[in-house]
């Protein structure tokens, strides 16, 4: 009774494990796209029905994203396609790495790490280019520390919230 129960239950998940992979490939079939995804995607059309249906997905999102882009949020996502594409495999593998090193890193030092980088954005550009040279020409032990009294900082310098709890007695 068992084993008919577990085949049972083994079966039903199959089922609609399935169900759920052909909504998918039935939801990014060429047909069901709009006009503007079917439009972006046309270099894909002939040979849609054999990519994957995850990629089909994820190129039909895009499409809809790009669709609704101004024409110059459209230009600066070219140009930064056009340089990714200008990076070596090398390159593009070491960003992919340190993206998902950042990804593992709790929310709050994802946010302190960002907050840093606006604030270095927003810098003029020429304090920009100073600090770049100088980082460049510390030596990896310097840099560390540099990191590590930065880190330090961010650390100390935090907001109060008022909910320090007070001392036991």
């Amino acid at each position: 009774m068992k084993a008919k129960t577990l085949s049972l239950l083994v079966v039903t998940m199959i089922l609609s494990l399935g169900g759920q992979v052909l909504a998918q490939e039935q939801s990014t079939a060429w047909q069901n796209l709009t006009e503007a995804q079917q439009e972006i995607l046309q270099p894909y059309a002939d040979g849609w029905e054999t990519i994957s249906p995850a990629r089909r997905s994820r190129l039909a999102a895009g499409a809809s994203r790009w669709s609704e882009m101004q024409p110059d949020d459209r230009r600066a996502a070219q140009n930064r396609f056009q340089t990714w594409r200008n990076l070596s495999d090398e390159q593009r593998d070491r960003i992919r790495n340190r993206y998902q090193e950042f990804q593992k890193l709790p929310a709050n030092e994802r946010t302190r790490i960002r907050r840093n980088f606006d604030g270095f954005r927003a810098l003029p550009v020429e304090r920009r280019q100073q600090l770049r040279d100088r980082y460049r020409r510390m030596s990896p032990e310097q840099r560390q520390r540099t990191r590590d009294r930065l880190r330090d900082r961010a650390r100390t310098t935090r907001p109060h919230t008022g909910t320090r709890k007070s001392p036991r007695l």
